[in-house]
């Protein structure tokens, strides 16, 4: 196993991760981010806060992001 190395830096919700890879960045909150990691792939997760529960779909698709920051927005809105 080789080195490694990734520092995360937060401008309120936009996070910048430098890695040996590349730079990344993402954008989230209260359970939901999505991003583009170092090698430009787009990923989206959810969480339930304080549980260290997550979901990440899987697969090439990223029309699910949509879907899901409208759910998340949605619930937060009303729950808020």
């Amino acid at each position: 196993m080789g080195w490694s190395f990734r520092k995360s830096i937060n401008f309120g919700p936009v996070r910048v991760n430098v890695s040996k890879s590349g730079i990344g960045y993402s954008v989230g909150g209260g359970g939901f981010r999505t991003g583009v990691r170092a090698g430009g792939r787009r990923y989206t997760r959810v969480t339930i806060p304080g549980t260290g529960i997550s979901y990440q779909p899987t697969g090439k698709s990223s029309a699910g992001c949509m879907i899901w920051f409208v759910m998340f927005a949605g619930f937060f809105a009303f729950f808020y």
